[in-house]
């Protein structure tokens, strides 16, 4: 996909952009002032869940890059969502990924 659309397109300067790849940011061509953030996803999906269901490790990789949500907040929400060991699971794939983004957790 980020070979064929601008992925970019329409972010503003102060923009965030976080993109599940192996690649780091350096490899991208990120217009001035946007901040892009890279996180593999996929594997910390493959590894935690054993499923290429990558949609909490983003959530972990948000709360880290924005701060819009915290990290407790968001374990709170997976323990809400999914239960037992489903939500553990899903709690360390979003843990995995903020602490890559830099997360304090």
């Amino acid at each position: 996909l980020i070979r064929d659309v601008d992925v970019f397109n329409g972010i503003k300067p102060g923009g965030i952009a976080i993109i599940n790849t192996e690649k780091t940011a350096s490899d991208f061509r990120v217009p001035e002032g946007v901040t892009v953030y890279t996180i593999d996803a996929t594997t910390i999906a493959l590894e935690e869940l054993g499923l290429p269901i990558t949609n909490t490790a983003l959530m972990g990789a948000f709360a880290a890059a924005t701060g819009e949500i915290g990290l407790e907040p968001l374990k709170g929400a997976l323990r809400s969502r999914f239960a037992g060991s489903l939500a553990e699971k899903n709690i360390r794939a979003a843990e995995r990924a903020y602490k890559l983004v830099g997360g304090a957790a």
